[in-house]
């Protein structure tokens, strides 16, 4: 009623109503379409340094390309440099877009795309070097340092592309912190603009939502390309492992024959050249028979020294008496050498030659480190199968170790997690300071 009053009275009361209500509404409208372009100029930006990241991926990635080719000569370690020449193209275009009407980008980007285009090409000619036979040039290439002057320069340049793009973004929240304030105090004048405010709050919000759960599928699409590029690599490594091992046990084999033959027939001929001399100085002066008798001795020494030394470069015991005697003469012979008590309990298992070579050398370094490291005064080896799996552990009473700390020398253990998984199986290894190691294998059965 009192408003009546006062418009009646005062008939410029009601059209300055009207116009400051036009006005807030055009104000919050204003506020809108503000937010809205910045918002755009926002995602612009935000686009732009995603795009600088990937390009500076992409040059690391041809550079790892070219360093990986060039240290192993095989083509396939050129993927990663093949690959990242269209994205490198790609992201400069874009990049070269985005900052048309920006000066001082404009001229970074320019240098950039200059020292990634000289960069790229002093790659390609090291790689044309080393296909083409000349590794020595394109090792000198490397070594003048320019590439390493390029790359640095390349990463200033697009740190200072970065920065540019953090004082945009930084310029773009302030725009619209300000517009925001404007739309309060729109809120604040009108009931009716404060609604509409809501509206454009829950259609912002909505709008953020959709973003993050599209964020949250590319992190988990990521995550899962991820997941198979680990699971590929170790797959890789895996294959090395086995590869690597087998050519090392191709090697003993080699050098256990050639010893064998070799130098077996060499020792074997002149201890019967000795005894031979030894019939022929029969009475002769006694230093002479003596020193016949100690040449003797030393061969003796240097056959049972060979021998030794072929046993355990290619262990006959395992393909002449199968893995479980093996084991066995393994584990005594230890504990008398060791004057450590061995307990074994051994149990006929169906494996691959492989895979019971690869049990025999997985106790036998075991041991080999429980001599060296774990002081310790019984042993423990067992070996079983179960349900189509055949279960091998090494335990000792030892000083034991902290498994959670990681150690540089612990290249053994890797090893032997190598190998098993090569054969399908697993390791797992268990120890606590002061109270023992077990190292236990699992791998399935043979048919």
């Amino acid at each position: 009623m009192e408003a009546f009053k006062l418009i009646r009275r005062s008939p410029v009361v009601f059209p300055l109503a009207v116009l400051a209500a036009v006005a807030m509404l055009f104000i919050s409208e204003g506020s809108y379409w503000q937010s809205v372009n910045t918002l755009d100029r926002l995602v612009a930006e935000t686009e732009a340094r995603a795009s600088a990241l990937d390009l500076r991926k992409n040059i690391l990635d041809a550079e790892t390309g070219q360093q990986g080719y060039l240290l192993t000569g095989r083509e396939e370690y050129l993927a990663p440099y093949r690959l990242s020449l269209g994205p490198i193209s790609d992201l400069l275009r874009l990049l070269d877009k985005h900052y048309a009407e920006d000066p001082k980008a404009k001229a970074l980007l320019v240098q950039l795309d200059k020292l990634i285009r000289s960069r790229l090409s002093l790659i390609a000619e090291t790689i044309r070097l080393k296909q083409e036979g000349k590794p020595d040039l394109a090792a000198e290439l490397i070594l003048t340092g320019f590439g390493k002057d390029q790359m640095d320069d390349i990463q200033v340049l697009g740190a200072e592309l970065l920065k540019l793009g953090t004082i945009s973004v930084a310029t773009s929240r302030s725009g619209i912190d300000g517009t925001l304030q404007l739309g309060r105090i729109g809120v604040i004048a009108l009931t009716a603009i404060c609604l509409l405010a809501l509206y454009i709050y829950l259609r912002h919000a909505a709008a953020a939502e959709a973003v993050q759960r599209e964020l949250n599928r590319t992190i988990q699409a990521e995550r899962d390309q991820l997941e198979i590029v680990v699971a590929r690599r170790t797959e890789v490594l895996t294959s090395l492992a086995d590869h690597l091992q087998t050519a090392r046990e191709d090697e003993r084999n080699r050098l256990a024959r050639n010893l064998h033959d070799e130098l077996g027939a060499l020792l074997t001929s002149a201890k019967l050249d000795a005894a031979r001399i030894k019939s022929r100085l029969a009475g002769a002066a006694p230093e002479a028979q003596e020193r016949l008798a100690h040449l003797v001795e030393t061969l003796n020494a240097s056959i049972a020294l060979g021998r030794s030394i072929i046993e355990d470069l290619r262990p006959s015991t395992l393909s002449n008496l199968g893995l479980v005697s093996a084991i066995d003469i393994l584990a005594r012979d230890f504990g008398e050498r060791a004057g450590v008590e061995v307990h074994r309990s051994l149990a006929p298992v169906r494996l691959r030659a492989s895979a019971e070579l690869m049990v025999y050398r997985l106790v036998q370094e075991t041991i080999t480190n429980i001599s060296k490291y774990a002081q310790a005064k019984q042993v423990w080896i067992d070996l079983s199968s179960h349900n189509g799996e055949v279960q091998v552990s090494v335990r000792d009473d030892g000083v034991g170790f902290d498994t959670s700390v990681q150690r540089g020398s612990a290249y053994g253990l890797v090893g032997m997690r190598f190998r098993v998984e090569a054969e399908r199986g697993v390791l797992t290894v268990a120890s606590t300071p002061g109270q023992g190691t077990r190292i236990e294998a699992r791998l399935p059965e043979s048919g």
